[in-house]
């Protein structure tokens, strides 16, 4: 699941979207530019629909980076159980929690 960039092994990062979604997401798009690989965790509750928010996961789309939740409720996003990430969260080398 790594990748190199000129010859420097890209580290794998989740970014834990909690309180602070909007902040979250834009943060994860900003990390793609180190060449890392980013993969977001909506936890516990509903995404708030508005304008950024909806950006921001159109871009994390068109970037292809995958995005999780826990929350049923959550359209567009694979569904994982609290148990499921925690055992997914062990592959990362950073994990960032908003």
């Amino acid at each position: 699941h790594y990748h190199t960039t000129g010859g420097i092994m890209a580290k794998k990062i989740a970014v834990l979207a909690g309180d602070r979604q909007e902040e979250a997401l834009r943060m994860s798009i900003g990390l793609i530019l180190f060449d890392d690989i980013i993969d977001v965790y909506l936890l516990d509750r509903k995404l708030n629909e508005n304008d950024k928010n909806a950006l921001n996961l159109e871009t994390m789309r068109d970037m292809e980076m995958k995005v999780y939740t826990n929350f049923e409720q959550n359209e567009g996003m694979e569904l994982l159980s609290d148990s499921d990430i925690a055992q997914r969260l062990t592959d990362y080398d950073h994990i960032i929690y908003y």
